[in-house]
C-alpha cells in the first residue's frame, strides 16, 4: 500500500490500484453465481449490441442457452464481450470483464448434463412454466434456443471497490 500527502485525500493507507484486482479463483466465484451477464455481440455493420442473459459457468466456460438474431450475429463474426457486475455503492462496486469467442455449439451428453444442472441450480426458482406462457411463446422458446458457449481470452479486467474498504480498516 501507499500513504499520500495530498490535502484532497485522506490521511492513512491507500490501497494500490492492483489490489483491487480480482485473482483467477476470485473471478470464477464471483462470475458463477452471478445472476445476469451483460453480453456484447456485433452487427453486420459492426455496431456493438448489448443485451442481459442467464448463463452457467462450467469448467470457466459460460454458456448460455439463447435465440433470436444474437445466433445470426455469432454465426457472422464470433468475437463477444461479456459483463458481470454487483453492487450499488461505489465501495460495493466490483465487476468482471472478459473479451473472447462465443460459438453456437451441440453439447456433448456430459457437458449438457453439467450445463443444464448449473443452469437448473442458478434459475429454476426464476422461470416461468411453458404451461404458464401462451402455446405459441411455449413453442417458440422450445424450438429455436440454441447453446452458446463463451470462451474468454487473456484480457480481462477485473476490480473490486470492497477491497478498498478492508483495505482502509
Amino acid at each position: 500500500m501507499t500513504t499520500t500527502n495530498d490535502p484532497q485525500q485522506p490521511a492513512g493507507p491507500r490501497p494500490s490500484r492492483s489490489s483491487l484486482r480480482l485473482t483467477d479463483d476470485e473471478i470464477w466465484s464471483f462470475v458463477t453465481d452471478a445472476h445476469t451477464a451483460i453480453m456484447t455481440t456485433l452487427r453486420r455493420d459492426g455496431m456493438p449490441i448489448t443485451l442481459p442473459l442467464w448463463f452457467a459457468c462450467v469448467d470457466r466456460t459460460m454458456y448460455t442457452h439463447t435465440r433470436g438474431k444474437k445466433l445470426r450475429r455469432l454465426a457472422r463474426d464470433r468475437r463477444a464481450s461479456v459483463l458481470v457486475e454487483s453492487g450499488e455503492a461505489w465501495v460495493e462496486l466490483k465487476a468482471v470483464h472478459f473479451t473472447g469467442i462465443a460459438e453456437i455449439v451441440d453439447l456433448d451428453q456430459q457437458t449438457l448434463d453439467r450445463v443444464e444442472t448449473e443452469t437448473a441450480r442458478k434459475y429454476d426458482a426464476f422461470r416461468t412454466p411453458a404451461t404458464d406462457m401462451p402455446p405459441a411463446t411455449a413453442l417458440h422458446y422450445a424450438t429455436t434456443m440454441r447453446w452458446v458457449r463463451f470462451t474468454p481470452d487473456d484480457r480481462v479486467l477485473t476490480w473490486d471497490n470492497t477491497k478498498i474498504a478492508q483495505a482502509t480498516r
